[in-house]
């Protein structure tokens, strides 16, 4: 009976640490979880992808776990986001711990936003904002060079990759016209958030974003002030948060104002779905505002 039960446990141990990808199946290693979608829907299952920061978690503080280093050290390329604070303080190490890996900085070919905040212990390269993965128009950037890189890495895929890219830029498209119906129509330009995440949406298609973080920092009682009459001025009916902040100075705003707090996710692995719940809701928020 015992040696069944050792059986069963050395049958666990070694299910449990299987990757369910084929044997040498190359793996890339990336930033944030937005960036995985991109990989895997012009790579057609032929990378393994490790991402660094999951969603949900904090990608200015968050630290990895032995499990995502030990893929680090496997990994034939690694695609950073370029301006994130997680990476200011591990992309050398990361790149001293797999000297052999590729890299690709996607950071380096976007039309930049200067950022107008920090964050505690930890500030933004060259003081850019890094989200620009949420706006159709940079997508369309990510996808492109993350379609090189794969081409570079395995070059007699190349076709593969290039027919899959094709429909994914298909698929952005997609959704950078549903913005631009939605936006250019709408009288209404202005929108609030926690933490300023929609910069480069709301440069690339018009809009107004209202943070309601300041300088990485919670809001003052006077700056909450501020946010309660401006929510009221513009009848602002939702007040956006994303998934990894807390909700406190949000309700704040929102039982002042007759708001509601919608939950959002800009660093879902889905970006597809993600992108295009967060432009309807957008959408659907002006639309209340009129009324």
């Amino acid at each position: 009976m015992k040696r069944f039960f050792y059986f069963i446990f050395v049958f666990l141990l070694f299910s449990c640490g299987r990757s369910g990808k084929e044997p040498g199946t190359k793996i890339i290693t990336v930033s944030i979880a937005p960036f995985k979608y991109f990989v895997e829907e012009i790579g057609g299952g032929n990378f393994q992808v490790n991402v660094m920061v999951p969603a949900g978690a904090n990608p200015h503080i968050y630290e990895p776990f032995p499990d995502q280093i030990n893929q680090l050290r496997a990994s034939v390329a690694y695609i950073s986001n370029g301006f994130l604070g997680f990476e200011m303080t591990w992309l050398d190490r990361f790149y001293e711990m797999n000297r052999n890996m590729k890299k690709l900085s996607l950071g380096d070919k976007i039309d930049h936003i200067e950022a107008e905040h920090h964050h505690e212990g930890d500030e933004h390269a060259e003081g850019a904002d890094p989200h620009y993965w949420v706006s159709p128009v940079c997508a369309m950037s990510v996808s492109s060079q993350i379609k090189e890189l794969l081409v570079e890495l395995d070059p007699e895929k190349r076709q593969v990759f290039e027919k899959n890219y094709k429909v994914l830029t298909e698929k952005i498209r997609g959704v950078d016209s549903l913005a631009r119906e939605a936006f250019t129509s709408s009288p209404k330009k202005a929108f609030m958030i926690y933490h300023p995440n929609l910069a480069y949406l709301a440069r690339d298609y018009g809009l107004e974003e209202i943070s309601v973080e300041h300088e990485g920092k919670e809001p003052s009682p006077s700056r909450l002030r501020e946010l309660i009459d401006r929510a009221r001025k513009d009848s602002l009916k939702v007040i956006l948060v994303q998934r990894e902040y807390d909700t406190k100075n949000a309700q704040t705003i929102a039982s002042e104002t007759g708001a509601r707090v919608v939950i959002i996710d800009p660093l879902s692995g889905e970006w597809l779905s993600s992108t295009t719940e967060l432009i309807n809701t957008l959408k659907n928020s002006f639309n209340e505002s009129l009324k």
